[in-house]
């Protein structure tokens, strides 16, 4: 039976990896740092139904030591480093330890399987935001790097360093530049759950009005069920290799909240406020991935439509207001 370790397993990606990765078979273990009792921070692996299957192990991205100790112990076959200060709007509040979280904990992780699991297949999970000012109007791999936020320039940093450490010590360490991924599982500071939270509050009279930044900014927006598809099939190819992950359509936050309030019957217009609070510092304007190389290589494609997968938060965030009206 393949091992995977997974780091971020309690987030949107690893709840989504854990499901993909136990229901192939794998044994799963997932790095808890321990800032919250178990039962919060276990939520979304609660709600696919697989927080009895996922072996949870206390450790920290900061701390070398447990990581390297957890390496032994698990023996893993695969690592899924997918931990991060994760909030770009919070990088600029915490530039520091988004630094040193987000950048340096790739730097200890990938010690950690150098000196204990060097025959360990390793994937990072890297970011679209690494482009922030494109470049060129469609991202690809070979696209130069603009980094907006201390978010993204931490992950630049876990992202080249991968790619040394693959060329430096022949890890087979692999990258994804996943460009925008959602789900119900999404963080309610994200903008696509916080618009689907928004249009179930506002549909079920818990609330009257939406505050919201930069209606007009456009990401190209997937299914995170879609991603984890591609971290996994990154790890089987006999070459490790960067690929970027993304749907090839963009969308603006406008489109996004008109979908998602026209689910419940709601005119976007009519609730929606903008507040400059909610502006970043520096924009992304435009993200749109060139997913050409995933599809050539790794045989991947999106099978969840934006349309689709707004639907299905818009649904899920309406069944947990009205779970706890009752």
């Amino acid at each position: 039976m393949a091992r995977a370790l997974i780091t971020g397993v309690t987030g949107q990606d690893g709840a989504y990896l854990s499901q993909l990765l136990l229901d192939k078979g794998y044994e799963v273990f997932g790095l808890l740092r321990r800032s919250a009792s178990a039962d919060v921070v276990g939520e979304r692996l609660r709600w696919l139904g697989i927080i009895d299957r996922v072996k949870l192990i206390d450790g920290d991205l900061l701390d070398l030591s447990s990581l390297i100790r957890i390496v032994q112990d698990v023996k893993p076959d695969e690592v899924y480093n997918l931990a991060a200060q994760s909030f770009v709007k919070a990088s600029w509040n915490q530039p520091l330890l988004t630094g040193q979280v987000t950048g340096m904990g790739v730097g200890h992780m990938l010690e950690a399987v150098r000196l204990a699991a060097p025959e360990a297949r390793f994937y990072q999970a890297s970011s679209s935001e690494m482009y922030g000012l494109i470049q060129e109007s469609v991202q690809s791999e070979t696209t130069p790097f603009y980094p907006r936020s201390p978010y993204a320039v931490a992950k630049l940093y876990g992202h080249w360093l991968t790619v040394n450490y693959r060329e430096s010590f022949k890890l087979h360490a692999s990258s994804g530049i996943l460009f925008n991924h959602e789900s119900p599982l999404r963080g309610i500071e994200f903008v696509t759950r916080k618009v689907t939270d928004g249009a179930a509050r506002i549909k079920l009279g818990l609330a009257k009005e939406l505050m919201m930044g930069n209606l007009d900014a456009k990401r190209d927006w997937g299914h995170a069920k879609d991603y984890v598809r591609a971290m996994w099939l990154m790890l089987q190819q006999k070459e490790a290799d960067d690929y970027v992950v993304a749907t090839g359509r963009t969308t603006t936050v406008r489109d996004m909240a008109r979908i998602a309030f026209a689910h419940v019957g709601l005119n976007y217009e009519d609730f929606i406020r903008i507040d400059p609070a909610f502006m970043r510092p520096a924009e992304v304007d435009v993200l749109l991935g060139d997913p050409a190389k995933a599809k050539q290589k790794l045989g991947w494609e999106p099978e969840i439509s934006l349309e689709a997968m707004i639907e299905e938060m818009v649904e899920a965030d309406l069944f947990r207001h009205r779970s706890r009206m009752q």
